[in-house]
């Protein structure tokens, strides 16, 4: 426990840099983008110039760029995310509104990913070069070169307009109806996972084929120990060390992915908060969204370094 307190602690002030390196990099761009919230924020009401420049004096916009950056990281600190143009309501409120949906929908096609490149990934590497292996080879090659955003609209067309059997978007709380949330929920989870589960299965086929051809396989199978036993207990644990690494990268653009399907399945999530903010003109909300998910990634990274520690025994000694 000492050992991965040292490690967590080291992560953690790596991220501090990263984290402000981040906060100036949004602001930055954010602030020479062609945004103009004095314009969203009458909304098409042909504002006059005087009002113009007093919506600019009342929000700092015409202070010097190194004061308005430092104004915008103190109000970070604080919790303060800026307020909507267009809503008028803190940007918080409407993150805190969105995120859950979004943490829902990025879960749940983290789980599928990892079950379906599980399954596939081991079965192809048990049934090296025969016929399982070339079909799932195929098929993981297929899922790796097509788009989230096309197996979407595929999956739209064959299950929910064609079959009938999933709803072609919106979202239902599970609050609500437990079976209507995951009817609502399948397709775009799918659609966010196939692609991630592809690569995975390809990574930890290879794992398990490069862990087989070892010896204290070999010696461990003719000692008389079932091959299930030490598959489950010493190959599978030793394999997915690497697909463990690649998980954590992988994920990042799992959070990713969402804008965009959450956009295709009409989810309003994160991802079509953002999108709306974009076509709004509402740069408040935007950057906040966008420091959301970029905090977001730097975690799962932080805890997919510690899961990567607890499952290598060479770190954990080096540690």
């Amino acid at each position: 426990m000492v050992l991965i307190a040292r490690m967590l602690l080291r992560r953690v002030l790596i991220l501090v840099p990263l984290l402000l390196g981040v906060i100036a990099f949004v602001f930055v761009v954010m602030r020479f983008s062609n945004s103009k919230p004095e314009y969203a924020y009458f909304q098409g009401a042909n504002p006059t110039p005087e009002q113009i420049h007093q919506f600019q004096l009342d929000n700092g916009l015409l202070d010097p760029l190194p004061l308005r950056y430092l104004r915008f990281v103190g109000d970070l600190l604080q919790g303060d995310l800026g307020t909507s143009v267009l809503t008028k309501k803190p940007v918080i409120e409407s993150i805190m509104t969105a995120l859950p949906l979004t943490l829902q929908l990025t879960f749940l096609g983290l789980a599928v990913a990892i079950v379906v490149s599980l399954v596939f990934g081991v079965t192809g590497a048990l049934f090296r070069d025969r016929w399982p292996d070339q079909v799932i080879r195929m098929v993981s090659l297929i899922g790796v070169a097509a788009p989230a955003f096309w197996l979407a609209l595929l999956m739209i067309q064959w299950l929910a307009v064609g079959q009938g059997l999933f709803p072609t978007g919106g979202y239902i709380n599970p609050a609500d109806s437990l079976g209507g949330w995951l009817r609502s929920m399948t397709l775009p989870a799918l659609s966010l996972s196939l692609p991630i589960a592809a690569q995975l299965i390809r990574i930890i086929r290879t794992s398990m084929v490069e862990e087989l051809d070892r010896d204290y396989v070999r010696t461990a199978i003719g000692s008389g120990l079932p091959q299930i036993v030490v598959i489950g207990r010493n190959v599978l644990r030793n394999a997915l060390i690497n697909p463990l690494t690649v998980l954590g990268l992988r994920i990042g653009y799992l959070i990713g992915g969402t804008v965009v399907i959450e956009t295709i399945y009409g989810l309003p999530g994160m991802g079509q908060l953002m999108i709306n903010a974009v076509r709004d003109g509402d740069p408040a909300v935007v950057q906040g969204v966008v420091l959301t998910i970029a905090i977001g990634f730097m975690v799962v990274n932080l805890v997919v370094d510690v899961l990567y520690l607890l499952v290598n025994p060479r770190l954990r000694s080096a540690a």
